[in-house]
């Protein structure tokens, strides 16, 4: 099969990932986005990496304040989800009704969440559309209980226990 975006989007397709919503704040200006282009890199040093597409708010708020929290969406948030993606375009504030809380940088971080990260930017490399951020993670917080949201083929999954 030759290599084009559609193809990559295919075989990515096939490949379940966990849930995220990205939070950043600068000064008061505080938003989130849905993302599943997180992982885990290093336990030492704590280092994480998430990638965000340069025309998102959540990117400038990220690059301007070099803080960010990653919120592991539980099973049952698949509505705060598509809230964070955008698919709700008439909520003007994604965080309206939702509990946060804050840890060490001030990252809004979202209280649904089976787990939370709060995390500064250690290192940006840019690509042409969008920035890998690696971020040192600074505080984590972990839910009492709870299984995470898991996307896989253009919809979202619940794990078999």
């Amino acid at each position: 099969m030759p290599l084009d975006s559609e193809s990559l989007r295919q075989v990515m397709r096939r490949w379940p990932t966990g849930v995220t919503v990205v939070t950043s704040l600068n000064k008061s200006d505080c938003h989130g986005m849905t993302v599943n282009s997180f992982s885990s890199l290093s336990l030492e040093p704590p280092y994480v990496s998430v990638t965000l597409a340069r025309e998102r708010h959540t990117y400038n708020l990220v690059q301007q304040s070099g803080i960010f929290g990653i919120n592991i969406l539980n099973e049952d948030s698949a509505e705060i989800s598509d809230r964070f993606a955008g698919k709700f375009p008439e909520i003007l504030d994604r965080f309206a009704g939702l509990e946060l809380f804050t840890l060490v940088t001030g990252s809004p971080l979202l209280k649904v969440a089976i787990a939370n990260l709060d995390c500064r930017v250690a290192h940006q490399y840019a690509m042409p559309n969008s920035t890998l951020f690696i971020g040192e993670v600074l505080a984590v917080h972990l839910a009492d209980a709870g299984w995470p949201l898991v996307y896989l083929n253009r919809g979202y999954h619940k794990v078999e226990k």
